[in-house]
């Protein structure tokens, strides 16, 4: 074995060294994007796995500043997590390494918050990821961004704080061998109100695809942004306890839909004397069904204060392994745009049009709310609607959410130098979400001129980006 190969990072955390391997250079090839989505979706069925601090206190969310003393799982045995997996044929697992409450379950050098300062001193991320590949099943993780005990919440965001954000995930995806998937949540949902702008997503992309390029980035944000394209996500999420519901006629994005097996997604006391939901419904009413949507369906299973899964669902993903039996081939996924990853340079700008209908007023359309719309008086008979920079400004993207009318085709035109310019687009979306590419521009004002219409057209919004390419 090479020097390389057994490289250690020598990591100091209250006055102990701990030792872990640094990741090995990656073994596969970088695929394309596309590819990887397919493999994602070809996965099947996995296992979420919500367990941290809130196991310890019969809540979903923890307070933030519960004491370490808490934490005590004597029997933790990810062991058997994994080969609960394995029972109902699933092909992955995925940990919540940070949950809302700001509580790392790993060993960091970013916080003494963190369980290796609890009496269980173990680092659950390294158990967890050794165990599932021991077993022959992919690692996921998910982490949040939203972190109530470290102040990184709406209104509190630091360069500091974003740093440690950085930082923790430089070290999951540094630290635990090779990671399919990073799941995030907490970030530009309406209930955690962290932006993309303050804590900014195509610096993290960029980090997360520098250090594992395989590594798909997925943000749980499906409560604010349209299913037709993928907003800040190489794989849209669908969190069916929250209504969020595939369309399985409709969809043609690579997709993620979760439910729990228990009645919460972490443990309650009363977990092992309550029914866990029924399995022939889950296989045949969701996890069959939108395999064959191209999603990829993720149950969560919750494990106890203990560490172990408790038997009531241990009964169940057994009997799910008896009726649910991975397809050899799932539908190749439809040819779509490229996420949307970059900030959107319109938000709150400046903004005119021809007459609106109504109350239905011009800054609807560049509010960051998708549920409300500008709309056009009924009797125009070729609306425009126009962004104002007030200074040059870059960019190479424009995405149209339409609000109510889908046959109405676009032109557009650029401000700059004092004149009007016709502006060469391709539009790589559909008539819900239409995505326009083009060469880099410096403009000082953007309009669209909409045609063909059926209804008094309505825009949802219109961003401006200016994507690195």
């Amino acid at each position: 074995m090479t020097f390389k190969r057994i490289l250690s990072l020598l990591l100091i955390v209250s006055g102990t060294i701990s030792i872990y391997p640094v990741m090995a250079q990656q073994k596969s090839a970088n695929k394309p994007l596309p590819e990887l989505q397919q493999d994602f979706v070809d996965l099947g069925l996995g296992m979420f796995i919500h367990y941290g601090m809130p196991t310890f206190m019969d809540q979903d969310w923890s307070d933030p500043d519960a004491d370490l003393s808490l934490f005590q799982s004597p029997k933790l045995d990810a062991d058997q997590w994994a080969k609960a997996a394995k029972s109902a044929n699933m092909t992955y697992g995925c940990l919540t390494t940070k949950h809302h409450s700001g509580f790392p379950i790993w060993n960091t050098t970013t916080t003494a918050y963190n369980v290796m300062n609890t009496p269980l001193k173990r680092d659950v991320v390294k158990e967890y990821a050794d165990a599932f590949r021991k077993n022959g099943l992919k690692v996921m993780l998910y982490y949040s961004i939203l972190d109530t005990h470290h102040g990184i919440r709406p209104n509190q965001i630091t360069p500091a704080r974003v740093k440690m954000i950085k930082d923790q995930i430089t070290e999951l995806l540094t630290n635990y061998g090779e990671i399919t998937a990073l799941i995030i949540d907490g970030w530009d949902a309406p209930w955690s109100r962290i932006s993309y702008d303050q804590v900014p997503f195509e610096d993290i992309y960029y980090l997360i695809k520098s250090l594992q390029p395989n590594c798909l980035v997925m943000d749980l944000n499906a409560a604010k942004y349209p299913t037709q394209a993928l907003f800040y996500t190489d794989i849209k999420s669908y969190e069916q306890g929250a209504g969020q519901f595939i369309s399985k006629e409709n969809n043609k994005l690579p997709a993620l839909a979760c439910l729990p097996l228990q009645a919460n997604w972490f443990w309650k006391t009363s977990f092992p004397t309550t029914p866990v939901k029924n399995v022939t419904e889950l296989v045949y009413k969701f996890i069959i069904p939108y395999n064959g949507a191209y999603c990829n369906f993720i149950l969560n299973v919750a494990p106890g204060k203990n560490g172990l899964i408790d038997d009531n669902a241990l009964a169940a993903l057994k009997e799910m392994g008896q009726i649910y039996k991975k397809p050899v081939a799932l539908p190749r996924i439809p040819a779509h745009p490229a996420p949307i990853i970059s900030s959107n340079i319109a938000k709150h700008i400046k903004s005119n049009s021809s007459w609106g209908d109504d109350m239905n007023i011009m800054d609807f359309a560049n509010d960051d709310d998708f549920g409300s719309s500008w709309s056009s008086n009924h009797t125009v008979k070729s609306p425009w609607y126009e962004l104002n920079f007030e200074k040059a400004v870059p960019c190479n993207m424009v995405v149209l959410t339409a609000g109510n009318n889908r046959k109405a085709t676009y032109s557009f035109q650029y401000y700059a130098n004092g004149k009007w310019n016709a502006l060469a687009v391709k539009n790589e979306g559909e008539k819900k979400v239409s995505i326009f590419r083009f060469e880099r521009i410096w403009c000082e004002k953007i309009k669209v001129i909409i045609n063909d219409f059926d209804n008094s057209p309505a825009i949802a919004e219109l961003g401006v980006f200016n994507e690195r390419r």
